[in-house]
């Protein structure tokens, strides 16, 4: 019996649309799926950044490619859960999109620089609550997780930081 494999035979420059920009946690993860990729299929599977938009762009151009199979995007939790509830109206439909494999499991972590007088979450809490609206934090963009993250542990503990993306 052949494999479900042979039924769809990869083909040449196989391209995985990355919704965000070249350097970041999802770039570097989705280059290693690819080159995996690659090896198994005896052919080069390309990672083509599409950034803008927190994901939108690459992933209104992966909903507009046809629909053989051949066309995969790196999604996250941003492209498929947080922009349907940030953004009025999208370009393509998060549930038209078919979850095939769990590349990665992300954590988050609390990291301040040794400069800042605060060695632990409740010394940062009481520093900000001094200084509010003096001390910053920094994420990969506007209505990222990361960034969404940090404004519920602002909420959580009724700080004011300022927001600066990257």
């Amino acid at each position: 019996m052949p494999s479900p494999d042979a039924a769809w035979p990869a083909q040449a420059g196989d391209p995985i649309i990355l919704p965000f920009a070249p350097g970041g946690g999802t770039d570097v993860g989705t280059r290693l799926v690819a080159l995996r990729l690659s090896q198994l299929w005896g052919q080069p599977v390309l990672v083509d950044n599409r950034p803008g938009a927190a994901g939108n762009v690459g992933l209104d151009i992966v909903s507009r490619a046809k629909p053989d199979g051949y066309t995969l995007v790196a999604g996250n939790v941003g492209t498929q859960s947080i922009n349907p509830t940030l953004y009025k109206k999208l370009s393509y439909d998060p549930a038209a999109f078919v979850p095939v494999s769990l590349m990665a499991e992300l954590p988050f972590a609390l990291v301040v620089t040794p400069k800042l007088p605060a060695r632990n979450p409740r010394e940062l809490v009481a520093l900000a609550k001094a200084q509010p609206g003096k001390l910053t934090y920094a994420s990969s963009g506007s209505g990222g997780s990361p960034h969404l993250s940090a404004e519920i542990f602002k909420a959580a503990t009724g700080t004011d930081l300022l927001h600066v993306p990257y």
